[in-house]
């Protein structure tokens, strides 16, 4: 719960659908928790930001990572497998949240070390509740890994 007066929260969501990046931006703008937001559209971009390449060079590094499965270039399995592979990025929290509800999809992510998978309701008053949900659950409850022990 620290985190309320502290430094915003980093946040990076993977996403390729405008409606649902517009609707998640929408949800985290009011917010309880300060945060800063970066989106990248495809898990090409994702990788890029993470790694800090190119335009991303100066990228802050994100608390946590918020990951639709279906993007183009490279999908969400292969990007959440590059970050749980990378010694650099596998502590950061993961979390699948997409359209699909496939236990294929669940399995196949917790078996590669998402932190959760959320499955994005097709109400928008019932995503902007399990949005607002996570938010309680991984900004105010969930201790995150301090900023200092990545220097």
């Amino acid at each position: 719960m620290d985190k309320i007066n502290h430094e915003p929260i980093e946040i990076l969501l993977v996403e390729d659908n405008d409606d649902d990046t517009f609707f998640i931006l929408q949800v985290f703008k009011k917010a309880k928790v300060k945060n800063n937001i970066s989106v990248a559209a495809d898990g090409v971009e994702a990788m890029a930001y993470l790694r800090k390449e190119g335009e991303y060079m100066n990228s802050p590094r994100p608390d946590i990572i918020l990951l639709d499965l279906n993007l183009p270039k490279k999908d969400g399995h292969e990007v959440l497998t590059e970050i749980k592979e990378d010694p650099e990025l596998r502590t950061i929290p993961v979390i699948i949240l997409t359209s699909s509800k496939a236990d294929e999809d669940v399995i196949k992510t917790y078996n590669h070390h998402a932190n959760c998978f959320i499955s994005k309701p097709v109400k928008m008053e019932d995503f902007e509740n399990v949005m607002r949900t996570m938010e309680n659950f991984w900004f105010l409850i969930v201790k995150m890994m301090p900023k200092n022990a990545y220097k």
